[in-house]
């Protein structure tokens, strides 16, 4: 087995089922931006499912609060990623983090968009 064969588990459904959950609970305990979002998450979805709009509309809706935490995710994986890396302020590790919060600022605009045109489409 290689070197790099070696962090790589066998693959399993149900343990790489447990990898994901305990990413998310990880996200949660270290990431308040990201219980942030979560929360939003919750009373948005509370929201528009009482709104008198079309149930694929809501669907829309519904999907739409999935890409902030998944851009999230992503932001922080990086993050961790390069603090293993370095400590030491480094131009590339700046960009790298910077580029993962650009992504998350982006996807907030996707996601306030989508929820625009739907009230839009829905309520004019």
């Amino acid at each position: 087995m290689s070197k790099m064969d070696s962090n790589k588990p066998n693959y399993h459904l149900f343990k790489n089922a447990r990898y994901a959950l305990e990413g998310l609970l990880e996200a949660w305990r270290r990431e308040t931006s990201f219980k942030i979002e979560v929360i939003l998450f919750f009373v948005l979805s509370l929201t528009f499912w009482l709104l008198p709009i079309s149930p694929i509309s809501k669907a829309v809706l519904q999907a739409s609060l999935f890409i902030p935490l998944i851009a999230e995710l992503f932001n922080s994986a990086i993050e961790a990623l390069v603090d293993l890396v370095t400590q030491e302020y480094h131009p590339l590790a700046k960009y790298a983090k910077d580029g993962g919060a650009a992504a998350v600022l982006l996807s907030l605009f996707l996601t306030l968009s989508i929820w625009v045109a739907v009230c839009i489409f829905e309520f004019l």
